[in-house]
């Protein structure tokens, strides 16, 4: 696989969903096999970067490939992988639904039937940090914790997934689920999903949902 190719790709895609805006935001994706990490450079506009422009890390985190300063979130995506062997790609986003949460350091709630199924029983706030730092990048591994996305107050969100597909089909459930409930605030209540049924629910999404 390409894994330069997908990440040239996931940047249009990022810009095309409107997850995030100008250079902002960053992409990471994991070969399995070899344990090679392709991140996004820094500051650059995504429909203008090529396969040239990605930098790989191996697995000690060092740069093996690539000439370009890598994306500044580095750490975060280092760590995900550090701390997640199922999960072989990472989305940061500054998408706005999502972000609305992310300021006001609240969680999401387990309120969609989709949203427990792919993404978690709920998506907490990392503590503050500054952006880049190490700092952030632990707050950030602790709260996503077994979740497939995590908040970064004052910040943005971060989705993850078992390829890059995964990643982009959590973070679009994270961002309708955070304004269904932003609306839901308007006219009432939101209910609540239950534990058991949440738990139900992504049996059924991890051993029987689709062909």
């Amino acid at each position: 696989m390409n894994y330069k190719k997908v990440i040239v790709e996931a940047g249009r895609k990022l810009c095309e969903r409107s997850l995030t805006v100008g250079t902002w935001g960053n992409i990471s994706c994991r070969d399995p096999e070899k344990g090679l990490i392709y991140l996004t450079p820094s500051g650059m506009n995504y429909d203008q970067i090529s396969e040239e422009d990605i930098v790989v890390f191996n697995k000690q985190g060092e740069v093996v490939q690539g000439t370009r300063k890598p994306s500044i979130e580095k750490d975060l995506h280092l760590k995900i992988y550090e701390n997640r062997n199922d999960v072989q790609a990472v989305l940061h986003t500054h998408s706005v639904y999502s972000s609305v949460f992310a300021v006001t350091a609240e969680e999401i709630p387990p309120v969609s039937e989709d949203f427990v199924q792919i993404v978690g029983d709920r998506v907490e706030c990392a503590d503050y940090a500054l952006p880049g730092t190490e700092e952030l990048a632990e707050n950030a591994v602790e709260e996503l914790d077994s979740r497939n996305a995590v908040l970064l107050v004052n910040h943005g969100a971060v989705a993850v997934g078992s390829d890059m597909d995964t990643a982009f089909k959590v973070s679009d459930v994270l961002e309708k689920t955070a304004r269904i409930y932003i609306y839901s605030k308007s006219i009432g209540e939101a209910q609540i999903i239950p534990d058991e049924d949440i738990e139900a629910m992504q049996d059924f999404a991890k051993n029987s949902y689709g062909q």
